[in-house]
């Protein structure tokens, strides 16, 4: 199995990180190649560095509220790059509807407050395995 690249991003004005780097540094010990792209990113910028990076996963943290406009922009930004073979998920302070929301536009599961890190990690491993796996080998 080849490793499962991931593009981390906080986008937008939200500055709280910790988070972030917590799951990005689960996500490397746990085998995964992690390209953290840091605060303040648009989804331009992490849709192109996903892009650039042959990324397989793009993860978000989103704390500021701004989570309805991020995710649809990003996902939008991935249909329109043809990049149907990359999976969109995050998490951060979504209410559940937003969540349902969002999984119906096109997004991945997203992770609430609280999740075990073991949960977001089984997540991308199995959404891998399911829809990667047999086209890498």
């Amino acid at each position: 199995m080849s490793k499962i690249r991931v593009v981390m991003a906080k986008p937008g004005l939200d500055g709280h990180d910790r988070g972030i780097k917590i799951l990005a540094r689960a996500f490397r010990d746990d085998g995964m190649e992690v390209i953290y792209l840091g605060l303040r990113q648009t989804p331009d910028m992490i849709v192109s560095a996903a892009l650039q990076e042959n990324a397989d996963v793009i993860a978000l943290s989103v704390l500021s509220g701004a989570h309805m406009t991020i995710f649809k922009k990003v996902k939008d930004l991935m249909n329109d790059n043809k990049m149907d073979d990359v999976l969109l998920t995050g998490g951060g302070i979504i209410p559940q509807e937003d969540m349902d929301n969002l999984l119906s536009y096109g997004v991945g599961q997203l992770f609430g407050p609280g999740t075990p890190v073991q949960d977001t990690i089984d997540y991308i491993n199995d959404w891998y395995k399911n829809n990667k796996e047999e086209v890498d080998e």
